[in-house]
């Protein structure tokens, strides 16, 4: 059981913190679909891919220690930033060398917006679909936000440049 809270730890330590729920739902989505072994499981929900079993073991981790959850207040909204405690550093170096072969796509995503690995993740959540058919497919689910050919673009491309890091 603590093997999947601790992937979580190494990933966050490895992006050097998250800001945004939404965000990092998002990045270990991606991570996953690239087969990074998460467990947690996914399903569609308001902001695409979405997992509840994530968001109870970040809980978790928070009140064990091994998290740090902060509030920004942004005036219209508050934005949670995660970040791995001394107690959480101690915790990864005790589960032995970090699973991530590829750790620089943690920054990788990291560096990018919210809304953007939103367009990723949901893009790739109808992967079993051809391109056409995933881009209609994502105007149906996500047309309030008016994604544009330029940001569809840049998600797929995005994606080829995970998937290329996968494999070399």
């Amino acid at each position: 059981m603590l093997q999947e809270h601790a992937r979580i730890v190494d990933f966050i330590a490895t992006a050097e913190g998250v800001t945004g729920r939404k965000k990092l739902q998002k990045m270990i989505y991606i991570m996953k679909k690239l087969n990074v072994p998460f467990a947690e499981k996914y399903a569609f929900h308001i902001y695409g891919p979405y997992s509840e079993e994530l968001t109870a073991r970040i809980e978790e981790l928070c009140d064990m220690g091994f998290l740090s959850e902060a509030l920004e207040d942004k005036g219209s909204y508050v934005q949670y930033k995660y970040t791995v405690t001394s107690e959480g550093i101690e915790f990864r170096n005790a589960i032995g060398a970090s699973f991530l072969k590829h750790p620089q796509a943690a920054a990788l995503l990291n560096a990018k917006s919210g809304r953007f690995l939103e367009l990723t993740a949901t893009l790739l959540y109808f992967d079993h679909l051809d391109r056409e058919a995933q881009i209609a497919k994502l105007h149906s689910v996500k047309g309030k936000l008016n994604f544009t050919e330029a940001e569809i673009e840049e998600a797929f491309l995005f994606l080829g440049e995970l998937e290329h890091l996968k494999h070399a």
